[in-house]
């Protein structure tokens, strides 16, 4: 495979530069508690566009960095970026009938924007429908693009038998109680009649149950974490071609970076 390409070293730095941005799960925490740092949520979160499935109407929404994750046989020069997704929301439908996506991520310290398009892929619970369309992907050799096919990241993982619920396992269990407790309403989206007095009555956080709690604790706390867990679902992109600016100097650099045949990146400068 080829080798680090100059975007995803460009991204490696500033995320190091800048821990706000990094993948380690402490600091989801923190936001996901609403803590005030304006620089720390800009840096971690991203915002994912998607196509609804009449292919007219794009959408938006914004996501938190949760991860990469990387097959041994290509290590860095293909790199998976992990978030997360409730499996009943309206953007699993989008991508699981059209995978093609694109992300924005501004890291304000760096002054870099990075675009990426990419194949995105729902792995939610082995029991939902939508983790068979999951499955073939990662048995596919290569998932094709309008010109090309270029190596997937996800059919080498296939290949090396990666463990997909293992890892969904492991997100879950890093999420803070009040994240978790957002998988126990009412499908994202539908109707609130009783607006925000019917709101007050869900859970608002989830724990796993411990052996100091009673017998009906545990019982209701099982039941909460089942239920969150059911429908909680990774949402993993897949680049295949990224815009990098940087904005650090001036005037300000631009490269267009396209993930060839062979699975490795082809670059151009452009302007910016």
């Amino acid at each position: 495979m080829s080798a680090v390409s100059r975007w995803k070293t460009s991204l490696n730095r500033a995320l190091a530069e800048h821990p706000g941005s990094t993948g380690e799960y402490s600091v989801y925490s923190a936001i996901e508690k609403q803590l005030s740092d304006a620089t720390l949520a800009c840096s971690v979160a991203f915002q994912l566009a998607s196509i609804d499935p009449t292919g007219r109407n794009p959408h938006v929404r914004s996501h938190i960095f949760r991860d990469f994750i990387y097959s041994s046989s290509a290590g860095e020069s293909l790199p998976l970026l992990v978030t997360t997704t409730d499996i009943r929301t309206p953007k699993v439908a989008q991508i699981t009938s059209n995978p093609h996506v694109e992300l924005a991520w501004w890291i304000d310290g760096t002054k870099e924007q990075y675009r990426i398009s990419g194949v995105a892929h729902i792995v939610p619970e082995p029991n939902n429908s939508v983790y068979t369309q999951f499955l073939h992907a990662t048995q596919s050799s290569s998932l094709a693009t309008a010109n090309a096919s270029p190596e997937s990241a996800i059919a080498l993982l296939g290949k090396e038998r990666f463990d997909w619920q293992a890892k969904r396992l492991e997100v879950f269990k890093t999420m803070s109680g009040h994240m978790r407790a957002s998988w126990c309403r009412p499908i994202p989206g539908s109707p609130l009649p009783g607006g925000l007095e019917e709101a007050k009555k869900w859970p608002e956080t989830v724990t796993a149950p411990s052996d100091e709690d009673s017998a009906e604790e545990k019982a209701r706390k099982q039941k909460l974490w089942d239920l969150a867990y059911t429908n909680f679902a990774l949402l993993v992109i897949d680049p295949v071609e990224v815009d990098y600016v940087t904005m650090e100097v001036v005037p300000n650099r631009r490269w267009r970076n396209t993930k060839n045949a062979n699975g490795k990146w082809d670059e151009q400068e452009v302007v910016a």
